[in-house]
């Protein structure tokens, strides 16, 4: 094992194990300390952090007219006490532990590709605190660093294989709000008006939504609904995923959705929700792809049905290349894991397109 894999895999534990759940304010601080550490040492100066509300988003800057933003983010899904569950571990060519994947090794490899150029001018880091929960204190600042820039490189994992992605489906979460009316599941059922009954018909209604052709998926995923096993229910929420391909798809979607009515003369429906990452079409990523491929001619790009925040900058107009971070696999599973091999590799992919375009 090489003196700079060794590194990085030294790296990456530092970043692992300060735990970095989404919206937990003490961890996320803690964590972009850890990030400021590392840039510190690698690149000689320290980030600057920004309060997101939830958490400080990490800025970095090489100076210089900037020209290419590096975007990623250092929160997690996995909650406080993981790491103990599953410390950072290092066995038959894989590291494992919480946010390996997605995305602390991406983050590891970031810094080494910047300390590797001759000049890092013009070059930005930008890793928010906030992406796995919606990016809602963080998509200004992005997108505004995104525009200024000119240049988006995403720390979003790879792809199978090491792919980069190159295109992605806009998401959106819908809550559907059913009301009813409680009464004795055996006295008087007929004097209740069953929430969950009326779901059902709205759940079929909602599936129908979706559009294979389209591409355009609408997947009901959560569920609540009732109070006891005696007792019609009152209330129903249905919580509903969806990813589309185009913005005429989110539309069309948000329109449904709106006008969903009830079966039921006396039972309520109420949406909140929306499309809230527009999609990255695969032309975002047409001027950087050859890019990659010119240091890299077995790179392969590949569109996806996850949304990350090149979803974002792309729809800003500004060019985006994703999938830039780890190889591995599992990403938000406790299998999550990564290829240690490949960490120099994808640094040198990484820093091979920043030269491209800053020179």
């Amino acid at each position: 094992m090489g003196d700079l894999l060794e590194t990085m895999i030294d790296d990456l534990q530092h970043l692992v194990e300060a735990e970095s759940p989404s919206n937990d304010p003490e961890l996320l601080a803690r964590s972009a300390e850890a990030v400021a550490d590392l840039m510190e040492r690698h690149l000689g100066s320290r980030p600057n952090l920004i309060d997101g509300g939830a958490g400080p988003h990490v800025h970095w800057s090489g100076g210089g007219t900037s020209r290419v933003l590096i975007l990623g983010h250092h929160d997690t899904v996995f909650p406080a006490g993981t790491l103990a569950q599953r410390p950072f571990a290092v066995a038959d060519g894989k590291a494992t532990g919480p946010g390996v994947f997605d995305m602390k090794a991406g983050i590891v490899q970031a810094i080494h590709a910047v300390a590797s150029l001759r000049d890092s001018s013009g070059v930005e880091i930008l890793l928010s605190c906030d992406e796995e929960v919606g990016s809602l204190t963080s998509r200004a600042l992005l997108e505004e660093r995104a525009m200024a820039c000119g240049t988006v490189l995403v720390l979003e994992p790879s792809g199978d294989g090491g792919a980069l992605k190159t295109g992605r489906k806009g998401t959106g979460t819908f809550e559907v709000v059913i009301g009813g009316r409680a009464a004795h599941a055996g006295l008087e059922p007929h004097r209740g008006v069953n929430s969950l009954i009326e779901a059902a018909h709205q759940v079929l209604t909602i599936a129908a939504f979706a559009n294979d052709e389209q591409g355009t998926t609408v997947t009901p995923t959560v569920a609540h609904s009732g109070t006891a096993d005696n007792v019609v229910p009152a209330e129903t929420r249905i919580r509903v995923d969806v990813r589309v391909t185009s913005a005429e798809e989110a539309h069309r979607i948000e329109t449904a959705f709106a006008n969903l009515v009830p079966v039921h003369p006396e039972a309520t429906v109420l949406v909140n929700g929306r499309v809230g990452r527009p999609p990255m079409p695969e032309s975002a990523s047409a001027e950087l792809m050859p890019l990659a491929i010119a240091h890299d001619s077995s790179i392969i790009g590949v569109a996806v049905g996850g949304g990350s925040d090149g979803n974002f900058t792309a729809a800003c107009g500004v060019p985006t290349l994703d999938g830039l971070g780890a190889v591995g696999g599992g990403a938000h599973a406790d299998h999550e894991f990564i290829e240690v091999a490949t960490m120099p590799g994808r640094a040198e992919l990484l820093a091979a397109i920043i030269e491209a375009r800053t020179n």
